[in-house]
C-alpha cells in the first residue's frame, strides 16, 4: 500500500481522496461509510490522516483504516450486509424496469 501524504474531502464528487507520496490517489464515496451517511460537507471536510494507516473525523468520532477502505470495507459486518442488501434490491428494481421496458417494446 502506498504511503499516504494527504487526505481531503472533495465536495463536488462526494468523495474522500487520499493522496500518496508516489503520486497515486485513492477515492471512496464518503456517505457510503458507516456513521458518515448523514454528515454535512463541513463535517466530512474535517477528515485527518491518522498516522500512516488511518482516517479520522474528530467531530463525528469516526475512524477507518485506509487498507480496509481500499478493500471495500466501509463499516461493521452488519453495516456491510445491509449495504449489500440495499445494492441488490436496487439492482433488482433496475433489472425489472429494464425487463418491463423490453417487454413493452416487443409487444408494441
Amino acid at each position: 500500500m502506498p504511503l499516504p501524504k494527504a487526505v481531503r474531502y472533495d465536495a463536488p464528487s462526494g468523495r474522500i481522496v487520499v493522496d500518496s507520496v508516489n503520486g497515486s490517489s485513492f477515492m471512496v464515496p464518503a456517505r457510503a461509510l458507516q456513521d458518515l451517511e448523514n454528515a454535512t460537507d463541513a463535517e466530512l471536510a474535517e477528515v485527518e490522516l491518522q498516522g500512516e494507516t488511518g482516517l479520522h473525523w474528530e467531530t463525528l468520532d469516526a475512524d477507518f483504516t485506509i487498507k480496509g477502505l481500499m478493500a471495500g470495507i466501509f463499516g461493521t459486518a452488519r453495516f456491510m450486509q445491509a449495504l449489500r442488501e440495499k445494492s441488490e434490491a436496487t439492482l433488482a428494481v433496475g433489472s425489472t424496469s429494464f425487463e418491463t421496458a423490453d417487454l413493452a417494446r416487443k409487444a408494441g
